[in-house]
């Protein structure tokens, strides 16, 4: 048999397969890459042995676990444990602390079908805590880098063309702006932090020092970036990225509408996937209302309405340049344009994508 293991750091950086045998409620919560969540227990039962241990100890409350998992269903539970085991010889069980639950699961697997399976030593907390200190000390010892510009420069294509770079957006499902949301659904909190952490170990195992992020706010949608490395943002080096007005339109027309037209599409079919899409373009303009004015949010959502009108008829898509064009001119444009005049003694270098890219892939980490 494979010995239990506390490597975290390997299981992570092989992508190593993991059975998570905590209850649904708590796997919900929060967990990791390559993980099946095939619980001891339901939430139902679980709750029902922790009030037993509450009021009446561990012993009481492990005797009441073996009675609810008992006869067909403790048969059913084994076999999906054999079926995780054989087709993922190379990995590991776990449960919230690494005791009792994955233990009894271990157990069970070795004595009713003869499998023997190791377990992740300090279980899913002590894996949370390794990634959390992941994150902790690359701000403490890394260097980052900040890409900023206008609304639809490409800060996200910059961000995929680089070996050093961390998809915030990518990691959150989200395109951090309030016309951000896709189609599918964004990760959990815990899942978004514990995606990036592994991102950066993997990352600085191939022997990356510097980092290149997107200038983002506190928050990306509902993920919220970890607290040190936020706080780190609002110092570190910025590279402002720079394109024509005509372009940014046709990017954000891309992105926005056409491609986010077909996640739709492809998530609910045709027959919803558009009236989704459809609705959930009036609801990113809706949410901006009061910062836009009554007025102006009348004017682009008629706009917005009639090119949605047209790209539901016939499919195309070009009156969508009007309110796209009206949002940058009276809206995104300021306000960035505030946000570089307040960036600016931060700004160690600007220029169009590929002037950027090769900045940024010349760019030596400072002291280095």
């Amino acid at each position: 048999m494979r010995p239990d293991t506390s490597n975290y750091r390997e299981i992570f950086l092989d992508d190593l397969p993991m059975m998570d045998a905590r209850a649904p409620v708590e796997f919900a919560k929060g967990a990791f890459p390559h993980t099946v969540n095939l619980p001891l227990m339901t939430d139902i039962e679980r709750q029902k042995v922790g009030t037993c241990y509450k009021q009446h100890g561990q012993a009481a409350a492990i005797t009441l676990g073996h009675q609810l998992v008992q006869g067909a269903t403790k048969t059913e539970r084994i076999e999906a444990w054999a079926a995780f085991a054989h087709a993922n010889p190379q990995g590991y069980l776990y449960c919230f602390r690494g005791g009792l639950r994955s233990q009894l699961v271990q157990q069970w697997l070795k004595t009713e079908a003869g499998i023997e399976y190791p377990r992740v030593k300090g279980g899913y907390k002590a894996m949370r805590t390794f990634l959390l200190e992941t994150t902790q000390q690359a701000v403490e010892q890394c260097d980052f880098v900040l890409v900023g510009g206008l609304t639809g420069t490409g800060k996200t294509d910059v961000i995929a063309q680089l070996a050093n770079s961390l998809d915030l957006e990518g990691h959150a499902n989200h395109r951090g702006s309030s016309f951000g949301k896709r189609a599918t659904p964004q990760p959990a909190q815990i899942d978004f932090e514990n995606a990036l952490a592994i991102d950066i170990l993997k990352k600085r195992a191939a022997g990356h020092g510097q980092f290149v992020l997107e200038d983002e706010g506190r928050i990306v949608g509902s993920c919220s970036l970890p607290l040190e490395l936020y706080q780190g943002m609002q110092a570190y080096p910025l590279v402002w990225l720079d394109d024509s007005f005509e372009d940014r339109v046709e990017r954000i027309l891309r992105d926005y509408v056409v491609n986010l037209c077909a996640e739709f599409i492809a998530a609910h079919g045709e027959e919803h996937g558009f009236a989704r899409f459809a609705a959930r373009l009036r609801q990113s303009l809706a949410n901006i209302v009061k910062r836009l004015g009554g007025e102006r949010h009348q004017r682009m959502a008629a706009l917005m309405d009639q090119a949605l009108a047209e790209q539901e008829a016939t499919g195309k898509v070009e009156l969508h340049r009007g309110w796209i064009e009206g949002l940058l001119r009276e809206y995104y444009d300021p306000m960035y344009a505030f946000q570089r005049e307040s960036k600016a003694a931060r700004i160690e270098f600007a220029g169009e994508q590929a002037a950027v890219l090769e900045y940024l892939r010349q760019r030596r980490p400072v002291g280095r």
